[in-house]
């Protein structure tokens, strides 16, 4: 015999469906990672202050390739600097109402003293060292809403590529501010949070991948980087 549901065993199965995610939403940060999580096709979302917020499809020249050429430079340092991380489109976990999804982080690792952490379901917890966004325009609310989340959490410094502006703002973190790091008479700005994160902007804005790279291993061999390295080797835990 097949026993049919009655109308209030119905409604209750559609009350427990998981609901779609839509942009501007107001939701929890548990309800946000619920309904996401059921959404795979959904590539990036980000609940800043509790609302979602779902960006437009990407294209090449004012996001794709921006983002490709800060992987590369921040993966230079990567791989020169044993310790630290460099991960790209990571879901971050920051306060009850934020869990953003940064384009281009660098961290610590936890285990050589990182002030962030990855929990047992694979995610980061935690504000990252330094984060990297790739932005339309000053009126990007990545110089405003997620900036001020960032600023809140520790993110040591934060960069942001501001595409349409051809412009790069790279912010570090002081007494609860952010203030801009300064171009060197050089042409350079020089990372405090990594000690040896050299980059060349005009280049990176320029495409002068080649001059990016030189840059950078300029300061991978500086005497600040080695010291760097030896102290996050000397935080290293078992």
């Amino acid at each position: 015999m097949v026993l049919k549901a009655s109308a209030s065993e119905a409604a209750s199965t559609v009350t427990e469906a998981v609901l779609l995610l839509e942009n501007g939403d107001q939701l929890t940060r548990d309800e946000f990672e619920r309904r996401y999580t059921a959404m795979p096709q959904i590539k990036k979302a980000e609940l800043i202050e509790g609302i979602v917020y779902m960006p437009s499809p990407v294209r090449i020249a004012q996001h794709a390739e921006p983002h490709a050429h800060l992987l590369i430079w921040l993966g230079l340092y990567v791989m020169g600097t044993p310790g630290v991380r460099v991960a790209d489109n990571a879901t971050v976990r920051l306060e009850l109402d934020n869990e953003l999804q940064p384009d281009v982080l660098l961290y610590i690792d936890q285990a050589y003293g990182g002030q962030s952490r990855i929990d047992a379901d694979g995610y980061m917890a935690g504000a990252p060292e330094l984060v990297a966004e790739v932005a339309a325009s000053s009126a990007s609310y990545d110089l405003h809403a997620k900036m001020q989340v960032y600023r809140r959490s520790g993110v040591r410094e934060y960069l942001v590529w501001r595409a349409l502006d051809q412009a790069i703002d790279w912010f570090v973190l002081r007494t609860g501010h952010y203030i801009c790091l300064p171009v060197g008479a050089d042409a350079i700005i020089r990372s405090e949070m990594f000690p040896g994160l050299w980059l060349a902007p005009a280049a990176l804005l320029d495409g002068a991948l080649a001059t990016v790279h030189t840059v950078a291993q300029q300061g991978l061999a500086s005497p600040e980087h080695a010291a760097f390295v030896a102290r996050v080797q000397a935080n290293r835990r078992p």
